[in-house]
């Protein structure tokens, strides 16, 4: 499989840039640091969906980031990404896992202990765990606790993220969990420069023993 170090992992929202702006965005975040992406688009067209998803895949790999894809198992083999993304709504573990083969990276959202278990047993590769805070992307969120956080993270030997919310100012609260990143949205995406956010980010959670 794929070698992917998740400690900043940052989720795209392309919904309020121009293409123009939004791969300017992206490419700036990379710059600051990210080192995983996550292209989520809940809007676009299947055809559109590939042709944004080329276009970020292009920029992703000058920076060896390995981008994954939300959602969309289609889209992720369309464009030879390096991972998808399954949500408990979204098609099963199992199935992404035979479809992407082995060698690809497929990550499942997790908001309890049984579930978390039950998609390390499918086969997913990382957990994202959240919401820790509430959110402002359009996705619905049920916020997690960061004690169930914790106990995900001692439950399955995968890396666990953190998500939801998250910022500079509110990591604190996952000081002390063994989590394997944080992944953010607005915080980077919103950011006025996306560069710096993500390097102070980065900073901060390493300042804080969150990250290695």
């Amino acid at each position: 499989m794929i070698k992917f170090d998740p400690s900043l992992y940052f989720i795209t929202d392309s919904s309020k840039y121009t293409e123009e702006e939004f791969l300017y965005r992206v490419e700036e975040a990379l710059n600051g640091g990210v080192t995983l992406m996550q292209l989520r688009e809940k809007e676009k067209s299947t055809r559109e969906y590939i042709e944004l998803a080329n276009k970020v895949h292009n920029i992703s790999k000058k920076y060896n980031v390995p981008l994954i894809i939300d959602d969309r198992v289609d889209v992720a083999l369309a464009i030879d990404a390096e991972g998808v993304h399954v949500g408990a709504s979204d098609m099963p573990v199992a199935t992404a896992r035979k479809l992407m083969g082995s060698e690809k990276i497929v990550g499942a959202t997790a908001k309890t202990v049984p579930w978390a278990k039950e998609v390390y047993e499918q086969g997913a590769d990382y957990l994202g765990v959240g919401a820790i805070f509430p959110t402002t992307t359009k996705v619905k969120t049920v916020l997690t606790s960061v004690d169930t956080l914790r106990d995900i993270c001692n439950a399955v030997p995968i890396p666990a993220n953190a998500i939801g919310g998250l910022n500079k100012e509110n990591i604190h609260v996952l000081k002390g969990v063994p989590i394997a990143g944080i992944c953010v949205v607005s915080a980077i995406m919103k950011a006025d420069s996306p560069q710096q956010a993500a390097l102070e980010l980065k900073n901060k959670a390493k300042e804080l023993n969150i990250i290695k």
